[in-house]
């Protein structure tokens, strides 16, 4: 996974009303923090952060943060929380977490199929039992999903954790759960034998009654 770059700056306000104004600038107060890094208060371009977001392709955004002011420093980062307004849906802050590119570190990687299932085309149902799983790997090594080929599967078939291979990313899992699945699709209960017969019946013996009742007698002259 590529690290694309953000240009930062310090900021020395804080609060509530700092905050207001570098909205207004159309920039974005983010903080950054990190086991190995002090918590620093920065702001970046809202319109930059926005476009690096809209263009990223995998579940985890990695970014190159360049502060420029106090001393240039570049950040290898993970965006780990984006708020946004409830209403304009417009960014008002940002956390980004501090990564080591030679660290290995927990993510969340979403789950996609592939192929046409063999037991859909009979009849059954695909089911994405887990639509996330969680990864652990390098940073570099962050898929942008898990891709399952499910051609082969037919009802009944199932894949599981254990079964799903990603080069250099490992699978924590204490249970072997169930990722992919072909189920049997759901039939229509269907009345049984003596009910229908006794269905046939009773109209047969409505029919008969009705053929009676319209036939009368032709009157003596």
């Amino acid at each position: 996974m590529e690290l694309v770059e953000l240009k930062a700056s310090l900021r020395a306000e804080t609060g509530n009303g700092p905050a207001r104004t570098l909205r207004r600038e159309g920039k974005l107060p983010v903080v950054l923090y990190g086991p190995d890094t002090e918590n620093t208060k920065l702001s970046v371009s809202a319109h930059d952060l926005q476009n690096i977001i809209k263009k990223s392709k995998g579940s985890q955004l990695l970014v190159n943060l360049v502060v420029e002011n106090g001393g240039q420093a570049n950040h290898s980062v993970m965006l780990k929380e984006l708020q946004v307004h409830p209403v304009t849906r417009f960014p008002i802050h940002a956390d980004f977490y501090a990564i080591s590119m030679d660290r290995k570190i927990h993510v969340t990687v979403p789950v996609t199929t592939t192929g046409l299932s063999k037991g859909v085309e009979e009849g059954g149902i695909l089911q994405v039992v887990r639509r996330e799983l969680e990864a652990y790997c390098y940073p570099n090594k962050i898929p942008d999903s898990v891709i399952v080929d499910v051609t082969d599967m037919e009802i009944g078939d199932s894949v599981h954790i254990e079964d799903i291979e990603v080069e250099g990313v490992e699978f924590p899992a204490e249970v072997n759960f169930t990722v992919v699945t072909v189920s049997v699709p759901h039939r229509e209960e269907l009345p049984e034998e003596g009910e229908e017969e006794l269905e046939e019946g009773l109209e047969a013996g409505e029919e008969g009654e009705e053929s009676a009742a319209g036939e009368e007698e032709e009157p003596e002259e």
